[in-house]
């Protein structure tokens, strides 16, 4: 995030404006000047629908739709090569290490609507691991931002080949999208999947080993 944006934030001390209850504090990070430039605009589509953005319930609106704006599309703020390099470390490990079942929320660039699901990421290490917890950052930093199902996948994919130069990567993502469940064909239950492989996952004993893992329960669940 650069120095700029970073200066221009304040800390949020209530969630949205609500009370506070139970001693719980939301404490969020917000570009003030973005926040009032968005809010002037989502008021005058406010108008535009045909609603009253003065009235009790639609007063505070525009500030609330703001701030989850921002924070929907945060990712564009995010290096995500730099978070895995952040825990690069030098392993002589050359199996395959899988992270699946990260959640994925991102938005429809097309019609700005949500469409959410899972995330099955791998990859044979060459020399470097990186901590686990950066998978999914990376996931996330791509996630929030507008987005297409299927640039998601790649994007996820070339990040980890091009970081850490592995044997090979596979990402599967299996999502909902709004924007067909609520709008358009309107079928509820309609499941989009894409996947991506460089290396030794476009080979098939691999790629089978993958899909059967990311299939199974090994958790317990």
């Amino acid at each position: 995030m650069s120095s700029e944006i970073v200066k221009d934030m304040i800390i949020e001390n209530m969630m949205d404006d609500y009370e506070i209850k139970d001693g719980y504090q939301k404490r969020d990070l917000y570009n003030q000047k973005t926040i009032k430039k968005l809010a002037g605009h989502y008021r005058e589509i406010l108008k535009l629908i045909g609603e009253d953005p003065t009235r009790e319930g639609l007063e505070k609106t525009p500030e609330r739709v703001s701030k989850a704006m921002q924070f929907l599309t945060h990712g564009y703020d995010l290096n995500p090569e730099d978070i895995l390099r952040s825990a690069m470390f030098k392993e002589d490990y050359k199996q395959m290490v899988l992270v699946k079942d990260i959640e994925v929320y991102s938005m429809c660039e097309h019609h700005m609507i949500p469409f959410f699901g899972r995330a099955h990421v791998a990859y044979i290490p060459n020399g470097y691991i990186v901590g686990l917890s950066k998978i999914p950052r990376i996931v996330d930093a791509f996630a929030r931002r507008l987005q297409v199902q299927e640039r998601l996948t790649t994007q996820i994919k070339e990040c980890i080949q091009n970081t850490l130069k592995p044997l090979g990567v596979a990402v599967v993502i299996e999502a909902q999208h709004m924007c067909m469940s609520m709008r358009g064909i309107q079928k509820q239950n309609s499941v989009t999947t894409t996947s991506d492989f460089t290396g030794a996952f476009l080979g098939e004993k691999t790629r089978a080993e993958f899909i059967h893992l990311i299939g199974s329960r090994l958790h317990g669940n």
